[in-house]
């Protein structure tokens, strides 16, 4: 018989010896966890023969510097970079990494849950792409954003590899080869992500991109889709800006700014630059639920 913490934590007993059957937990003890110095309960299950704790399923088990979650987590979405972390709260670089993997991991789980986003339906939102790179220019990389129309609320996202392009693309292909595009693909699985949670007949707004009627018209079909010319870039906001007086993507192009100016990687003219895509979409995933539960609270 499987033992019963194993499928539901949330029927720990606290009861007395005489009340407890065999198919039951029971109380064993107590121990101290070095990180905190909390006292964590200890129970053994009379069925498999086995003690655990109420932290043991815990996603945090067997972290020792746990105090430290949160102090990273927002000093990765306050542009700070991993060394710079490192020397703030005065640890060794290879724990920042630990905590920025797990924290990447643990937020992009949770976007793909939408536990991000509160329970209603989005009437109007705005998606587009902005650009980055691994390593070097030659190799860039598209980021497909969907940013509700009034809250800025970022909705979901998707790092894709794609070509050089302009004089860097001959330069590219015969340095690092062929480079798949994954731009269409992804788009259609950001879409597809954010369909359950729109309202009918919502509003959707983006720029005159070519490629972005067709899978609106097909996931959307009962959509109203505006699109709008792309317009310069002002000087400040990283680029993401307009120079016009009046943008109607300014929900996308402030939140974008905002993204670049918060992760370090993302800077214009910035020397720490992405060395895997996916470490960039736990950057990304990190800084969405700072933006979401703490900026715009």
């Amino acid at each position: 018989m499987e033992c019963i913490f194993a499928t539901n934590k949330s029927r720990l007993p606290l009861q007395s010896e005489s009340q407890i059957s065999i198919h039951e937990p029971i109380l064993s003890g107590t121990y101290l966890r070095k990180s905190d110095h909390k006292l964590i309960q200890r129970f053994y299950c009379k069925t498999c023969r086995r003690s655990f704790s109420t932290e043991s399923l815990s996603p945090l088990k067997y972290q020792k510097k746990r105090h430290l979650n949160d102090v990273v987590f927002s000093l990765l979405a306050s542009c700070a970079s991993q060394r710079r972390i490192a020397r703030i709260i005065q640890v060794n670089p290879k724990t920042v990494v630990r905590k920025f993997i797990f924290l990447g991991k643990t937020s992009l789980a949770d976007i793909q849950h939408k536990k991000h986003l509160p329970d209603r339906k989005i009437n109007a939102f705005t998606f587009d792409d902005i650009e980055s790179f691994e390593h070097t220019k030659l190799k860039p990389l598209s980021i497909s954003m969907a940013v509700e129309e009034k809250t800025r609320l970022i909705l979901d996202f998707r790092v894709s590899r794609m070509k050089a392009k302009g004089h860097l693309s001959q330069k590219a292909k015969l340095k690092y080869g062929f480079r798949k595009d994954e731009r269409k693909k992804n788009l259609n699985k950001l879409l597809q992500s954010i369909k359950p949670m729109t309202a009918e007949g919502c509003h959707i707004k983006s720029d005159m991109n070519p490629h972005y009627t067709l899978p609106v018209k097909r996931i959307f079909p009962k959509s109203f889709h505006e699109v709008f010319k792309a317009k310069k870039g002002c000087v400040v906001g990283q680029g993401e800006l307009k120079a016009a007086r009046f943008d109607p993507l300014f929900s996308f192009n402030h939140t974008a700014a905002m993204l670049r100016a918060n992760i370090n990687r993302l800077f214009r003219r910035t020397w720490n630059t992405t060395k895997k895509p996916e470490r960039l979409s736990y950057h990304i995933a990190i800084y969405i639920f700072y933006h979401n539960l703490r900026l715009l609270k």
